[in-house]
């Protein structure tokens, strides 16, 4: 692919980076002195931006990079990065004439975030391409419980009747209380909660433990919780047969083999 403005006398290029994080929030930054306008989004001018060496290659090698910057943008915040919001965020890095900011733009490099460090007030962000999926298992292993999510594709299951809103009425420790549960946390057991409202709101966790009308959640929120926030709940799986037969009458999805003989058959002997 031929760009005419890369052959002109004078260099007229800068690095622009699109990030959509997986709450829907898109932010633009171009390693220029002035802000852009790239497909009417605003690109706001960060110098500080640099990405490392990215190498372009029609082979099936992974193909990752790592992006450094100060957070200086208030859009970047280290509250934000330390809660995880930029977690699985996507980013898609060009190489732009910013005399003409729509003008043959060249496409480097699409992925997702990876490992997020940081080192006093600045952070590194490495980002995984499109190849670097390529090192997942191709099929599936064996296994008793079941390998699907409860929800999804293979499982087939509407998480619209097992999901509910409702508030937080009590706080204890590392426990939540909602009197609105009904005495039925367990069932949220490996389920997930989502704040709706409150300084967490959009961010997710996992649920570890539940009784009575109190749920325990893997990881505490870096932001507090108040009394009141609003939060959606779903429902959990311990991946088990029984769980999926008798709970959720969905025994013919279940992507496991609980009646494959395990690797201890082949230790019996004759007399065992």
């Amino acid at each position: 692919m031929s760009i005419a403005w890369l052959d002109l006398p004078l260099t007229t290029s800068c690095y622009a980076w699109r990030l959509e994080r997986a709450d829907g929030v898109t932010l633009g930054f171009v390693s220029h002195d002035r802000d852009l306008i790239i497909d009417s989004l605003r690109y706001r001018a960060a110098p500080g931006m640099v990405p490392s060496t990215i190498a372009l290659s029609d082979s099936l090698e992974m193909d990752s990079v790592d992006i450094e910057g100060v957070m200086t943008s208030a859009a970047i915040s280290e509250a934000d990065l330390m809660s995880g919001r930029w977690n699985g965020a996507m980013l898609s890095i060009s190489f732009v004439n910013w005399e003409s900011p729509t003008e043959d733009p060249l496409h480097l490099i699409s992925g997702e975030f990876g490992e997020i460090t940081r080192s006093g007030d600045a952070f590194r962000v490495e980002m995984l391409g499109g190849t670097s999926f390529l090192d997942e298992a191709i099929a599936p292993l064996t296994s008793p419980t079941c390998r699907a999510r409860l929800g999804d594709r293979a499982c087939k299951v509407s998480l619209a009747k097992h999901q509910a809103e409702m508030k937080v009425t009590q706080i204890a420790d590392s426990s939540l209380e909602f009197s609105e549960l009904g005495g039925q946390a367990a069932d949220y057991i490996f389920g997930e909660l989502r704040w709706l409202s409150g300084q967490n709101c959009g961010l997710s966790f996992a649920i570890i433990g539940g009784e009575g009308d109190t749920i325990q959640l893997a990881e505490q929120p870096a932001q507090p919780v108040s009394i009141g926030d609003r939060a959606l709940l779903t429902a959990g799986c311990d991946k088990n047969f029984s769980t999926c037969r008798d709970r959720f009458q969905n025994s013919i999805n279940f992507r496991g083999e609980p009646h494959l003989p395990g690797n201890d058959l082949l230790t019996r002997y004759p007399g065992a």
